[in-house]
């Protein structure tokens, strides 16, 4: 029974331990571990604010960030109108020199042709001239008084004409 109702003299030393224990623990350790606890709460307080900047910081990057690819997709969007612009503007200038290319050879080829026909009309002009010259001598060399001798230079010249 002496463990559950204590003696007064051993809650006097006990009482008398605990005190010296405090006073020791107050003079030598209380102020090394109050500094230790200030020291780790001032250590959390600056890591939680370094955390918080690091954060806003973070927001502000991702909202520079969204900021920086808006424009670039704006640049892209502005650079595709442009080289659709220019492409267009290149078929079109290609359409109007084809255009102008393939009226110019139509024309040179018209012309080409008026050419041609006005040297085949006077290559025939120069041959019926010819065929009419050798009819007229040839007439001029007969005397043609009778009908069949007229028939008979007819085929002649029928068949002495050569058509080229």
């Amino acid at each position: 029974m002496d463990l559950i109702s204590p003696d007064l003299g051993l809650i006097i030393w006990q009482t008398i331990g605990f005190a010296i224990l405090f006073i020791i623990l107050a003079k030598y350790a209380w102020k090394p571990i109050l500094s230790a606890l200030e020291a780790r709460e001032n250590t959390i307080e600056s890591s939680l604010y370094a955390a918080e900047k690091a954060r806003k910081d973070m927001e502000g990057l991702v909202a520079e960030n969204e900021k920086i690819l808006q424009e670039a997709r704006v640049e892209r969007d502005e650079i595709l109108r442009t080289a659709n612009e220019y492409a267009a503007r290149i078929m079109e200038e290609a359409k109007g020199e084809a255009s102008k290319q393939g009226a110019k050879m139509i024309q040179e080829a018209k012309a080409v042709i008026q050419t041609e026909k006005e040297a085949a009309l006077t290559d025939v002009k120069i041959q019926v001239a010819e065929i009419s010259l050798q009819i007229a001598e040839k007439l001029l060399r007969k005397n043609l008084s009778e009908v069949p001798e007229q028939k008979q230079l007819v085929e002649e010249f029928v068949r002495d004409i050569k058509l080229n």
